[in-house]
């Protein structure tokens, strides 16, 4: 149970930095075969252009099901070829972090004192619910919403992380071979991110609950078809999935507080990003870039071109 929470904790951070010091290279010989290359990557991606400052977003996805094979070789040319790598956020947990998960751990893992999952679902979700539980032969009601949305998403969908398959440690590996200087955009205190878990009651975790249910309900091919309109470029698909809705409801992104702090940073670290000279490539989480209200839709609306393939449904009508 506490590793459940270490894994939620590992995720998320708040509070961008600047960028280390770019190598000098003549970006303008090289600018446009890194965007052509960076558009065959295999992962959805945009680019924007400010004078002689490029930056390539790129959309990444937790957990690429297997199966769904997508050829990264295009995005590790184009990430030893930039000036600069950018990543998400980092959280700086301490020892004394995980001794405290692991001391409050009731806390984190079971309801409060006397209450069940049916005091804060509606009858419509608890029999949802139940027929789960009846499914995988599981007793839920006395467990958090958090320990049970992770088990419903990442042990009954099976959304787990694929290591070296994955875009970001894909990009890691082509910059660390090409001295690519490396930045995550930010860091957190692991003692705010326990904070945040343990004050937060149950009924603020409905809207996560919800949406896990309806995504173990759509089942394994509703993960593939979210992994095909990734490869594919099918980011409205993508956005549409009952996956990618649970996983933007559930924490740290449904977080009032959090997620909204977190998808600030984003938006400052791109900002920062079109003030650098040459070329930032940015492995950011899809959600972040192409919800509604997201990095995309801020860029658009100041007026900046974005090249790369819709991110919204309404924009093949244009």
């Amino acid at each position: 149970m506490a590793r459940a929470s270490l894994v939620l904790i590992a995720c998320v951070a708040t509070v961008a930095i600047a960028p280390q010091p770019v190598r000098a290279q003549d970006t303008e010989t090289t600018v446009d075969e890194i965007i052509v290359t960076a558009r065959r990557s295999g992962a959805p991606m945009w680019e924007v252009t400010r004078g002689g400052t490029t930056i390539l977003l790129v959309g990444a996805i937790q957990a690429v099901p297997a199966g769904i094979e997508w050829r990264p070789d295009a995005l590790e040319q184009a990430t030893r070829q930039a000036d600069r790598v950018y990543f998400p956020q980092q959280a700086n947990v301490s020892p004394a972090d995980i001794f405290r998960i692991i001391w409050r751990s009731r806390t984190l893992t079971r309801m409060p004192e006397g209450k069940t999952s049916a005091d804060y679902l509606s009858p419509e979700w608890q029999a949802r619910m139940d027929a789960l539980e009846a499914t995988y032969d599981e007793d839920w009601s006395r467990d958090s919403f958090l320990i049970v949305s992770s088990d419903l998403l990442s042990d009954k969908l099976g959304l787990r992380d694929r290591g070296n398959h994955e875009v970001g440690e894909v990009v890691r590996r082509a910059a660390r071979r090409a001295r690519v200087p490396v930045t995550s955009i930010g860091s957190v205190r692991g003692d705010a991110l326990i904070d945040d878990l343990l004050t937060r009651p149950p009924e603020t975790w409905v809207p996560c609950m919800q949406a896990s249910i309806a995504a173990t309900e759509a089942g394994p091919e509703a993960v593939q078809a979210r992994g095909l309109a990734w490869t594919r470029f099918d980011v409205p698909a993508v956005m549409a999935s009952p996956i990618e809705s649970a996983m933007m409801q559930c924490w740290p992104w449904g977080d009032p507080a959090l997620g909204t702090l977190l998808r600030g940073q984003w938006i400052s670290a791109v900002e920062g990003a079109l003030r650098e000279p040459g070329v930032t490539l940015a492995v950011a989480p899809l959600r972040v870039l192409a919800e509604t209200g997201g990095v995309l839709d801020d860029l658009e609306r100041r007026g900046f071109e974005i090249v790369g393939p819709d991110w919204r449904a309404d924009q093949g009508e244009d």
